[in-house]
């Protein structure tokens, strides 16, 4: 095997084991066909296929589950030893996971993990992108992205409804208007996550215009009904735009071109400016290995010149992403509004030349903000973040059980009363559940993603695992979230860029969120370095929690879902977020054994600068 494993590393700079890829159909299957000793073990197993099923995965080939380079494993070997070490775990025994190396099982004890996956925890002086490159090839570490190396990827749905949220917000934000029908959202990236792009704009009730230069992915989004209308004549695709903008249609469509420079075309020709909303979903965090592509050139041929020459592949990006950052500029000036999507793309561009620096702001800033800081953030601060949940059973009906009580529980809150900024979200996520069913969300297993804050996701859980207790729902229900989340991720330039104590690069909160819930009842654990923005530009964690209906299994939900959400709002408290004050202070009187440090707010902002001076 070794010429063959030496050639693979030639040509592809990385060793897969092709000849272990397996010969079967890649997906959910319902947990009873796992051949494993308990049903915990199962649901890891067929949370790992679903990362893998060609209709979720972004190359599955590659076990690259989404974001270009996020893998479920290294390679396909790493595939067989987990899935028979699975077979054979019992209550007693962890799976240890070292960043797609299954290190084997130990001993522990039946209230442990069974599984805690590491991915990517590197020494921080060597936490480089060119050090990364070296121990890829070498096979001793691995970007997991976020959910991919945890086995939590739901398919694009996951992003469809965090997109959702970020257009209705960002048009509340920017346009003052709750109606966006008529309004024009242009981003680019129909890949992986960036895929729920189309989706979203539709269901928003806005006019997406979504550039994307592989043929392969936007077909893909067409065929799944994500995406409406596909076009290759930029004439065509300005004269439908106006139609719908018109007529107030929501539509999604491809414009598989250079729309950005058409529409500072139409604007200095015009004078009319034809788009309100801007955004960007390249895989930014991984720019110079196909991540983003040169506006230079063919998708073929920048394939071709990444393979022959990738320095100068590296250059023509960097001039692209200036030419890319002008023409935001020129729309911009004019009234559309930008935000960055937390895929490094405004950090890329500053270190490419392009004209994106905020003046007098720390680093952390740009001319254009974030999305989080912008328009997530307070939601985040607030306890309300990406909860999702997986019906094993792989049947639809449990999945409209799921979300029947989930809209229950939401409007049952609201009844007993609850405040504006939650009950604005809550009303957010009743419209999503609503929406989600009409509009074949379902990509791979029955799962479903609702934001939802620490009351509304333990009271979910609840009536979940009774609802398994009863029979009402025929198979376990897996729980997770995206890393991407109150607590779960440390990100200067993503989910924490709205911490302004000077914390913003310390990653103190996703790591003690692993290790909190590993010992407050989590199924699986996993930390991450890299996810979103790139490596080593971020430490982010995630969970799987079973319920099986048991008792136990709604004390671990309890326990360990406040927690998860308790230690991100505690801190976005801390740094100073009134939000999150608000919101930790509400936890506190609800639960007596939480007692959280509370900032003094500063009533004069002199008092340091005054201090200084002595």
């Amino acid at each position: 095997m070794a010429p063959e494993f030496a050639e693979e590393l030639r040509l592809y700079g990385h060793i897969y084991m092709y000849r272990f890829c397996p010969d079967i159909e890649m997906r959910a299957y319902p947990i009873g066909e796992y051949p494993c000793k308990t049903k915990s073990a199962a649901a890891i197993m067929l949370m790992i296929m679903n990362n893998l099923d060609p209709s979720v995965a972004q190359f599955p080939q590659e076990l690259v589950t989404y974001g270009g380079n996020g893998q479920v494993f290294s390679n396909w070997a790493q595939f067989w030893l987990v899935m028979q070490y699975l077979s054979e775990m019992t209550e007693e025994q962890t799976l240890v996971m070292y960043s797609g190396h299954p290190l084997g099982l130990f001993p522990s004890h039946q209230r442990s993990p069974r599984l805690v996956i590491t991915n990517g925890m590197v020494i921080p002086n060597y936490s480089s992108r060119d050090e990364y490159e070296k121990m890829f090839a070498l096979g001793v570490t691995m970007y997991g992205q976020m959910t991919a190396g945890s086995y939590c990827y739901i398919g694009p749905q996951g992003i469809v409804h965090g997109t959702v949220l970020t257009v209705l917000n960002a048009g509340r934000r920017y346009l003052r208007a709750e109606d966006l029908s008529g309004k024009v959202f242009v981003t680019s990236g129909l890949g992986g996550m960036s895929g729920a792009q189309a989706k979203a704009a539709v269901i928003a009730g806005c006019v997406g215009i979504i550039a994307e230069v592989d043929e392969a992915a936007l077909l893909k989004r067409h065929k799944q009904g994500w995406l409406m209308e596909i076009s290759n004549n930029l004439d065509h695709c300005i004269a439908r735009l106006r139609e719908a903008r018109k007529n107030k249609i929501a539509l999604s469509l491809d414009a598989h071109g250079n729309v950005l420079e058409r529409l500072v075309h139409e604007l200095d020709t015009t004078g009319e400016l034809l788009v309100d909303l801007g955004s960007d979903q390249t895989s930014c965090h991984n720019p110079f290995n196909g991540g983003y592509y040169p506006v230079q050139l063919s998708f073929e041929e920048g394939k071709q010149l990444l393979s022959s020459n990738p320095g100068k592949f590296r250059t023509l990006v960097q001039e692209s992403l200036k030419r890319h950052v002008a023409a935001i500029n020129k729309l911009a000036d004019k009234g559309m509004f930008f935000w960055d999507y937390g895929n490094a793309f405004l950090l890329e561009a500053q270190r490419a030349g392009a004209d994106v620096t905020k003046k007098g702001a720390n680093k952390t800033e740009f001319r254009y903000p974030s999305y989080v800081q912008h328009i997530m953030g307070d939601i985040f601060s607030l306890g309300f973040g990406p909860f999702r949940w997986v019906c094993t059973s792989g049947d639809p009906r449990d999945l409209a059980t799921t979300d029947s009580i989930a809209m229950a529980v939401l409007e049952d809150s609201i009844r007993q009363g609850v405040s504006t900024s939650v009950k604005q979200q809550y009303h957010d996520n009743i419209r999503w559940i609503r929406e989600a069913g009409r509009h074949s969300l379902v990509v791979g297993s029955q799962a479903r993603i609702l934001y939802s804050d620490q009351k509304g996701r333990v009271s979910i859980a609840v009536a979940i695992n009774r609802a398994i207790s009863e029979g009402k729902i025929k198979a376990p229900v897996v729980l997770s979230r995206d890393h991407h989340d109150v607590s779960g991720t440390d990100s200067p330039f993503r989910e924490t860029s709205n911490i302004y104590d000077g914390s913003a690069f310390c990653a103190d909160m996703a790591v003690q969120n692993f290790v909190g819930d590993a010992f407050r009842g989590a199924t699986w654990v996993a930390l991450h370095n890299g996810g979103g923005v790139g490596w080593g530009e971020v430490i982010n964690g995630g969970f799987g929690l079973v319920l099986d209906g048991s008792k136990e299994a709604e004390e671990r939900a309890k326990m360990m879902l406040s927690w998860d959400v308790s230690n991100g709002v505690a801190r976005r408290c801390w740094s100073g977020n009134a939000f999150a004050y608000e919101t930790i202070c509400q936890a506190m009187t609800e639960n007596s054994s939480l007692r959280v440090t509370l900032p003094h707010q500063v009533l004069d902002e002199n008092i340091l600068e005054q201090a200084l001076k002595l």
